[in-house]
């Protein structure tokens, strides 16, 4: 049955006359956009214990705590803000006028498109909330970009995405794909991103952060996820920033581990040729949700989740950072990664991806267009490909870059992209390494 979705004013409504739904609003960065819906809704004196904006710094550190990171639109910052606010709300109302209240208290820290846009609007937003009376809390976080070019509805959308969790979080927690789904009702398609999302808590003891952020992707909230050596979601950037980046990509329906062999090769070639310091190296391997490259879009509403979840768990804890994407193409990857301002990529692929962009007959009559594009988004931003061979099972033939057959009207930028480093071989592997395809 499909789910009925209601409009912003309806859902803040439906909360205010819940005489249970109780608790604080605590909104940094954009104004006090998503308590404003619940006071023009109506009847918000049954939901609205407090509502404030510490906007000033000064304010914010008195009553936070100062950030080491000197950054307040942060993970960090927004779980001290639920932290605090949750506990004031124990704290103060006791009683029994609030014996029967389900307490929540809600926290944003945002920063919207400056006067000049030249920053990236993005933010936290999360909240902190018991699904009975005296339970203990359970919590859903998450970041959100803000993609529309006007600050003044961003705003909105922000009003609109706080109501949305609130929602979510009392009328959607036993069913965490609705729930996640819930997040973009009566919001216009690429208004935001959600990239990252985490829950916790005695709501959500059965569900698995892993699925939850692949569902991201599934539902276009997001094009990937990451994940550290302990299977946390994390924000790319926190990760990746001015880090050497080095990537294994591999399908979700491989069924061995990679190569580590190949990979430590790979990894050798990259750490000698952009000279990388010792302690900043990152390495990540790559699940690839589209097995098809020669589509943009797979369905990825066909593919195994659970099976996705249980393969990034397990790969991270080979000590490796994980990213789950539905990147088919290397380009696309780039310009995800450029958004972290990385010092240098390096991306570990089998050539057999290479022959395949550099061949004019899997595309149509746009090539040129479409090869120049790939090559300017893959690797003007200090990216290197490093290709791993493959045995032919036709020819028994091992095709490396100084083989592997390219049509003319490719060969001229492909021969640049050798000469000039682009792209290279990766040497001294041993004959078990290469894979018959």
């Amino acid at each position: 049955m499909q789910r009925e979705i209601l409009d912003t004013k309806r859902k803040a409504l439906k909360i205010n006359l819940n005489s249970k739904i109780y608790g604080t609003f605590a909104e940094i960065g954009a104004g006090q956009e998503v308590a404003r819906n619940f006071f023009t809704a109506g009847a918000a004196s049954g939901t609205v214990a407090k509502t404030m904006s510490a906007y000033d710094m000064t304010f914010s550190d008195a009553i936070y705590g100062a950030e080491e990171s000197g950054r307040y639109v942060s993970q960090s910052r927004l779980q001290k803000m639920l932290a605090h606010e949750y506990s004031l709300l124990n704290e103060r109302l006791v009683g029994e006028k609030y014996q029967d209240r389900t307490f929540f208290a809600f926290a944003n820290t945002v920063t919207t498109l400056n006067y000049n846009k030249s920053n990236d609007p993005h933010g936290w937003i999360g909240i902190k909330f018991q699904t009975e009376p005296d339970s203990e809390p359970s919590e859903i976080h998450f970041h959100v970009r803000l993609l529309d070019t006007d600050a003044h509805i961003q705003n909105n959308v922000l009003g609109i995405i706080g109501v949305n969790l609130v929602y979510a979080a009392f009328y959607h927690y036993q069913d965490p794909k609705t729930m996640i789904e819930s997040l973009a009702d009566n919001l216009t398609v690429g208004s935001v991103e959600i990239d990252l999302v985490n829950v916790s808590g005695p709501a959500f003891k059965n569900c698995n952060n892993i699925l939850l952020n692949l569902y991201l992707i599934v539902k276009d909230f997001s094009s990937a996820a990451i994940f550290d050596e302990n299977g946390n979601s994390c924000q790319a950037k926190d990760l990746l920033y001015k880090k050497d980046i080095m990537i294994l990509r591999t399908k979700y329906g491989q069924k061995s581990n990679p190569n580590f062999s190949m990979l430590n090769k790979a990894v050798e070639e990259f750490v000698r040729k952009e000279k990388v310091e010792s302690g900043n190296l990152s390495v990540l391997i790559e699940v690839l949700l589209s097995n098809v490259l020669t589509a943009d879009d797979d369905d990825l509403e066909n593919v195994d989740l659970e099976a996705v979840a249980q393969r990034a768990g397990d790969l991270c804890k080979t000590g490796n950072l994980v990213i789950v994407s539905n990147f088919a193409r290397h380009n696309k990857l780039a310009k995800y990664l450029e958004r972290s301002k990385p010092k240098s990529v390096g991306i570990s692929t089998n050539i057999n991806n290479l022959k395949f962009v550099f061949n004019s007959n899997n595309f149509g009559d746009n090539y040129s267009n479409q090869l120049l594009s790939y090559v300017s988004d893959t690797f003007s931003k200090n990216v290197k490909l490093f290709a791993y061979p493959f045995l032919d099972k036709k020819t028994g033939e091992v095709i490396t870059t100084k083989n592997m057959p390219v049509t003319e009207d490719a060969k001229p930028l492909f021969d640049f992209l050798i000469v000039n480093g682009y792209i290279t071989d990766i040497q001294d592997y041993k004959e078990e390494d290469v894979k018959t395809v």
